[in-house]
């Protein structure tokens, strides 16, 4: 009784910390979404903008767009700056930034050994300062990364450390059954 009371609260725990990942991450998507939107309408584009999805816990995390549409003044004061935000993003449109899960996987190909979040944050940091990289939003991008089989989690003890995927395996049986069909040609 005691073991699976122990078992309950651990699990609970795990739960905990995974929605409270997935919420600073939601909370993230709808930030960029509402940049993007923002943008799209600076440059004109009369595409109806997809809605963000509603989950059922879209009244514990009110979008950021109730905000923008509670203040309809402020955003219509906000187009001329927007529009010089745009004409500056189209400028640099030729040497786009790069996303996060980019420089992150970049990294972890650059890496022989596995790295903490702590320390690929603090090198993407280093190498990107004008883009405030926080160590949270790493580790939630990592394991999202995990998620889709792009990085590999090791644990060693309480500390978990992030890698590039090894090389798949159906790609190293692909060359072995090619090889008998050159032999026969």
């Amino acid at each position: 009784m005691t073991g699976d009371l122990e078992r309950n609260v651990q699990e609970q725990e795990r739960i905990g910390e995974e929605i409270t990942a997935l919420q600073e991450r939601l909370t993230a998507l709808r930030q960029d979404h509402t940049v993007l939107v923002t943008m799209q309408q600076a440059l004109g584009i009369t595409t109806a903008p997809a809605k963000p999805a509603a989950g059922p816990d879209s009244a514990a995390l009110p979008s950021p767009r109730k905000a923008a549409a509670a203040e309809p003044d402020k955003r219509t004061a906000r187009k001329p700056a927007a529009k010089k935000a745009a004409a500056k993003a189209s400028g640099t449109a030729k040497t786009a930034r790069p996303t996060l899960v980019d420089l992150i996987r970049h990294h972890l190909a650059e890496q022989s050994e596995p790295r903490s979040a702590a320390e690929i944050s603090a090198a993407l940091g280093q190498a990107h300062p004008e883009r405030g990289i926080k160590t949270k939003v790493v580790r939630v991008t990592l394991e999202g990364l995990v998620a889709k089989s792009q990085a590999q989690r090791t644990k060693q003890g309480a500390s978990v450390f992030y890698t590039a995927p090894a090389a798949p395996e159906p790609t190293t049986a692909a060359r072995a059954e090619k090889r008998p069909e050159d032999a026969d040609h």
